[in-house]
């Protein structure tokens, strides 16, 4: 998900978003990432800019098309049958938690498909959470919610439904642990069909078993939003915090370029303001706790040389090495192919200054914070545009789906698959080393 990647659609969006986006704010303004947890959003009239969306004909008929149309109803009657704050929260956990598990489920082939869209798409899950938080946000209960307690029940549902409180890795010896992160469809103003390969793969991956040479690697997942309030409240440090000293390799996955595969060896602390899935711009450092130990850089520890030069699918994969930067002692930003140099101020990392740069930054960092830069193997890896077919790329006039657009996410999600393989069996940071696994 970098700038790169969207920017071509930047006049359309801001064209289409308009007054809609929330004027650039400076990092200062930002909370660090040590909050509550309560999910940040914009709300416009009825719901939130995305929830807003929901009525369009497109998500509609993705949720019919995949049965997920019924999950939005049965929230709601569930939560018209709590009673009580404390039941409310068993219910939107229980209903989040059985979200994201059905939409894992379909992905991977079990149970029903609920209708003749294919089971790899993304996108149920995403429209269907959006239409359960509209309902709970708008719901005003007989024994009445405080702000707090309503705000609280969105984050809890946010979370359940994204799997970020779904690890279960197996405690077995010999048994790796990978951990895989993907994001929701972005730039939806510009083409609401568009689904994301990222979150695609994540629902593929999630709890699955990879074979490598030294043995099998449990895989589990967690998708983020495509919103700069989530992350400066937080949503990252929470969800990995835990995980990261479990795991013996994890990586970022977003959406980047066209037709290429990239392992984003550098990652920047800037925001560089493009519009996020509720149209706000945020542009400034990237808000953490700590910020006078905050580096303006951090790197991949994934074994990119490994990963670049083997067979992994249809897709070429790229050491992706260019940053940009304001030189120490200068004003101006200047692209630098290899990476930056002493002393730079960040202006955009290999994966741009958008939420995918941002998300790779973090938890880049949260590895180095946690003295894991030397044993745990971790980054980011930008996939391929998922595009539509040749003759479906008007958004007014075209299908939801097509064969070449399924054929693209399976093949993005089978090269994912492939490049886990390639760097767990590579096994520590860089090129060489010690397979790090824990009991």
């Amino acid at each position: 998900m970098t700038y790169t990647g969207v920017r071509i659609g930047l006049l359309a969006l801001t064209l289409l978003a308009g007054s809609a986006a929330t004027p650039t704010a400076s990092a200062a303004a930002h909370p660090g990432t040590t909050g509550s947890g309560a999910v940040g959003t914009t709300t416009v009239g009825s719901g939130t800019v995305e929830e807003q969306r929901l009525d369009r004909a497109a998500p509609q008929e993705i949720l019919r098309r995949s049965g997920f149309d019924t999950v939005a109803p049965e929230f709601t009657r569930a939560l018209e049958r709590s009673g009580s704050y404390a039941r409310a929260e068993h219910v939107v956990v229980q209903q989040g938690a059985r979200l994201w598990r059905r939409a894992v489920d379909r992905a991977q082939g079990r149970g029903p498909a609920g209708g003749d869209l294919s089971r790899d798409d993304d996108r149920p899950l995403y429209w269907a959470r959006l239409a359960m938080t509209r309902e709970l946000r708008g719901w005003t209960p007989g024994f009445g919610l405080t702000d707090t307690q309503h705000a609280r029940l969105v984050a809890a549902l946010e979370q359940t439904s994204r799997g970020q409180r779904d690890f279960h890795y197996p405690r077995a010896k010999g048994v790796k642990r990978i951990l895989v992160t993907g994001f929701d469809p972005f730039t939806l103003d510009r083409d609401v069909r568009i689904s994301n390969p990222s979150g695609a793969t994540a629902l593929a991956l999630d709890g699955t078993t990879i074979r490598t040479a030294d043995g099998p690697a449990r895989v589990e997942t967690a998708v983020f939003p495509v919103r700069w309030q989530d992350f400066a409240e937080g949503t990252v440090e929470r969800t990995l915090r835990r995980q990261l000293p479990r795991v013996d390799l994890f990586t970022t996955v977003s959406q980047g370029r066209v037709g290429r595969f990239d392992v984003e060896r550098t990652n920047g602390a800037w925001r560089g303001g493009f519009p996020d899935n509720d149209n706000v711009s945020r542009t400034g450092t990237v808000p953490v706790t700590d910020p006078a130990s905050q580096p303006q850089w951090t790197s991949t520890t994934l074994p990119y040389e490994r990963i670049v030069a083997a067979d992994t699918g249809r897709f070429p994969v790229y050491d992706h090495t260019s940053v940009t930067e304001i030189p120490a002692g200068g004003t101006d930003p200047v692209v630098r192919p290899d990476g930056p140099t002493p002393g730079s101020t960040a202006r955009a990392g290999g994966g741009g200054d958008y939420l995918s740069n941002e998300i790779a930054y973090r938890a880049t960092l949260l590895r180095d914070r946690l003295g894991l830069h030397d044993s745990l193997p971790g980054g980011h890896v930008h996939t391929p545009v998922l595009e539509f077919g040749a003759g479906n790329t008007d958004p007014a006039t075209g299908t939801v789906t097509d064969p070449e657009f399924v054929r693209n996410r399976l093949d993005i999600i089978a090269q994912v698959r492939s490049i886990l393989t390639v760097a767990a069996d590579a096994g520590s940071p860089g090129v060489s080393g010690t397979a790090r696994t824990r009991d």
